[in-house]
């Protein structure tokens, strides 16, 4: 598949300057290394955490106070934020980012994920993890996997019924489609309960069912039933519709490995298959640092705040090894994207 994504132009390096494909990563790991950038900020992350449950506290006292009022509902959004900010911590936890130890990083992931949202931590690591082996392989990547939505002409030409008519629309129904991302999280997290060991089951469900307790009993306690209801769905809306803007730019439209074709290594099948996207300090916060998409994927255990500095380190790298490092601008993220989609679903409008 052509690549779509903006990239960098980059020198075809000269003849015998290349290392082994086994060994092209490693002396980018070497240079990162060497400056202390997979070196854990364990007060960064201590701060951010204290940071997001004191803002969650205050929001939560905010229902209380205002009571059953429609301007409750102004707290929706806020919530949703957060929300996306209590995400972005559990996905940290889930790449060791925080801690090394194991037990410390799964609670952390436990709290932020099962308990604080009510998504599954589990489902969600071994998803996310089988992604990061595998990106945009259209037979490993669980992200790429046809579904709702689909990323192949192949994928597409399989589609009938009502999938059909989603295929040839999802370009413009993909935004629209993030607004249920909040309660599809929740679903599949029940769903994968069957999967999980008995131990991690009876965990993972007592905090999947506190959650929806909780979150039911505050509403239904300080609301009328239909201001509960209105503000559930404006919070669980927003809360979809800012992770999918999050995840969006990360790989749609990028490079996606031949199945029976040439295996690539970790640097290429990293670096081919995502997108960074430029931006300052209001960019990384809003996207969590996945805007450095490019360098979570070669480094995932790579604090969040070191990403910025492990970049023009990559972008080096790759310039090297004359290997294309596609960036591009938020919005022409969103605008590439969606072009994929675009001309996927293509062949079924033209019928």
């Amino acid at each position: 598949m052509a690549q779509t994504a903006t990239v960098l132009a980059e020198p075809t390096p000269k003849e015998g300057s290349r290392a082994a494909p086994g060994s092209d990563f490693a002396p980018l790991l070497r240079r990162v290394k060497e400056r202390g950038l997979l070196d854990r900020r364990h007060g960064w992350y201590a701060r951010e955490i204290a940071a997001n449950l004191l803002s969650l506290a205050a929001v939560l006292t905010g229902v209380v106070l205002i009571g059953d009022s429609w301007w409750t509902l102004l707290l929706a959004p806020v919530l949703a934020v957060l929300g996306a900010r209590t995400a972005f911590i559990g996905h940290d936890a889930g790449h060791s980012q925080i801690t090394g130890n194991k037990t410390a990083g799964r609670v952390i992931g436990l709290v932020h994920g099962n308990l604080l949202l009510g998504m599954s931590y589990a489902w969600w690591n071994d998803k996310h993890n089988r992604h990061h082996a595998n990106p945009n392989h259209i037979d490993k990547d669980p992200d790429v996997l046809a579904d709702v939505l689909v990323f192949t002409s192949g994928q597409a030409g399989e589609r009938t019924g009502f999938r059909r008519w989603l295929t040839r629309n999802q370009a413009w129904l993909f935004f629209p489609l993030t607004l249920l991302e909040g309660i599809a999280l929740k679903i599949h997290g029940f769903r994968d309960l069957r999967r999980q060991p008995p131990r991690e089951r009876a965990v993972e469900a007592l905090l999947l069912v506190t959650h929806v307790v909780a979150y039911a009993t505050l509403l239904l306690t300080v609301l009328s039933p239909g201001r509960a209801l209105a503000f559930a769905a404006l919070h669980q809306a927003l809360f979809g519709l800012h992770l999918g803007m999050s995840f969006a730019p990360n790989h749609k439209g990028m490079e996606m490995p031949d199945p029976d074709g040439e295996r690539w290594g970790h640097l290429r099948r990293q670096v081919l298959t995502s997108r960074s996207v430029r931006g300052g300090v209001l960019t990384d916060w809003f996207l969590g640092g996945l805007n450095y998409q490019i360098e979570h994927h070669l480094f995932p255990s790579t604090p969040r705040p070191h990403l910025r500095r492990v970049q023009p380190l990559v972008r080096a790298y790759c310039r090297e090894m004359g290997i294309p490092y596609a960036e591009t601008g938020l919005v022409d993220s969103y605008r590439q994207a969606l072009r994929h989609m675009y001309e996927v679903g293509e062949p079924l409008r033209v019928e």
